[in-house]
């Protein structure tokens, strides 16, 4: 495994304690001294093959739109505890606590430190992180609320700024909050690559009268399922079809192996009695005789429903049809190609989003409730939000405030649906 480092130079010594920890993991260094460095670090860095990359706020602020969206990236901050031990740090320099200027964290985390020490929360100015944010708009916030000894800061050119002017208490994340961040990150990139290396097959199998117009559109119902783009779907006989693809498709398809709402479109829309077996095994002959296997173990229930079988022994089923169908209204496949190729994203990302739309019914959400339902970081689904508003596939919601104190969350609204429709209703160019 390979995982990419983003860090200051004065910060190498605590990653590299928290990075022992780790064995079997190769890493890759890219060593900042001044912020106007990071972006061609990161470019530099992402040459390389990576499984997963880790950095800070402000790295990440700099160089969030060269990371790949589908990379495993990790972004560690100082915590609740490193704060803390900063103020520890003041009081034993016989410092008081308060008044107080502090950057980087967020309001929330500086209340709870402040109620968990009893301290007067009227004296303590927080500016937290914003990408936007420049040294010299830290460095004036601090001058503004200089009415201390010393400062509270993350940044280390904020901390270079003030240099000679006031005391800066670093509250730099600890070896083991990066340990922590970086085991996680580990754990998600190796469970990538575990996906990505595994196959899956999918037999359906169709029983009732007029089974080769049934089987036709039964192909027809998965090809325009956003979830199957990437599949390989083909007729295997007069009654069956094959769906073959890497395991991580299938398991975005069937909402974690829970439900397989296609059955229930594919029985309405048919009127034939479908049921489906899955295999998941370490080479395609081996996903594709599991298949098999689960099917004839659906064939065997009274109700059509799915099976799966793991080349370690897993069963898991049965399957139901309950939830809303997968499937997706468009005029061909290729619109979805198409559209893809425009915005920049792969078809299977954005057949996804197109299925989250589609469950949404026009509701707004936020990146982090994007980043949940697509399995993937905040920091992931902040990138993915603006890849799509610069596409113009959402609409801005407006926003909503989670609690009291604190920025408000912006919200959106997916239009994957128009923007397909649009593309699929262009008259083909002339040659």
């Amino acid at each position: 495994m390979h995982i990419g480092l983003v860090l200051h130079a004065d910060h190498r010594e605590r990653f590299a304690e928290a990075a022992r920890t780790l064995t079997g993991v190769d890493f890759t260094w890219a060593i900042y001294e001044h912020e106007d460095e990071i972006s061609s670090r990161v470019a530099g860095l992402l040459d390389d093959r990576l499984d997963g990359l880790l950095l800070g706020l402000v790295p990440y602020a700099r160089s969030r739109d060269l990371i790949p969206a589908d990379l495993p990236v990790a972004v560690t901050r100082s915590a609740a505890l490193d704060l803390a031990l900063a103020w520890a740090k003041a009081l034993r320099n016989g410092w008081p606590a308060t008044p107080v200027s502090i950057d980087t964290f967020d309001q929330a985390t500086v209340d709870e430190v402040a109620r968990a020490l009893g301290l007067d929360p009227t004296g303590i100015a927080t500016l937290p992180f914003d990408p936007d944010q420049t040294v010299d708009d830290v460095v004036a916030f601090h001058r503004q609320h200089s009415g201390s000894p010393y400062v509270i800061s993350v940044r280390t050119s904020v901390a270079a700024a003030l240099s000679g002017q006031t005391a800066v208490l670093h509250a730099l994340a600890t070896p083991g909050t990066i340990r922590a961040d970086l085991h996680e990150l580990a754990l998600r990139a190796q469970h990538r690559r575990a996906n990505a290396q595994r196959f899956a097959a999918g037999i359906f199998a169709l029983d009732g009268t007029d089974v080769d117009r049934a089987l036709v559109g039964l192909q027809h119902l998965l090809v325009n399922t956003p979830e199957f783009a990437d599949a390989w779907i083909d007729p295997r006989g007069r009654q069956e079809l094959l769906v073959f693809a890497p395991a991580a498709l299938f398991e975005a398809a069937t909402h974690q192996w829970v439900t397989l709402p296609v059955l229930a479109e594919a029985r309405t829309g048919l009127g034939v009695r479908v049921v489906a077996g899955f295999g998941i095994g370490g080479t395609a002959r081996q996903s594709v005789t599991l298949a098999e296997r689960a099917a004839t173990r659906a064939g065997q229930d009274a109700q059509p429903g799915a099976y799966l079988f793991t080349d370690s022994g897993m069963t898991i089923g049965p399957m139901g049809a309950s939830g809303t169908p997968l499937t997706y209204t468009y005029r061909e496949h290729g619109g979805l190609e198409a559209l893809a190729g425009r915005v920049g994203l792969s078809p299977a990302t954005l057949s996804r989003l197109a299925a989250v739309e589609r469950t949404l019914a026009g509701k707004p959400l936020s990146p982090s409730d994007l980043a949940r339902t697509l399995g993937i970081t905040d920091p992931s689904g902040r990138r993915l939000i603006r890849k799509l508003d610069e596409a113009r596939l959402i609409v801005r919601e407006g926003s909503t405030q989670v609690s009291r104190k604190g920025r408000p969350t912006r919200l959106y609204r997916l239009a994957i649906t128009p923007a397909l429709e649009s593309v699929t209703s262009d008259p083909p160019a002339r040659s």
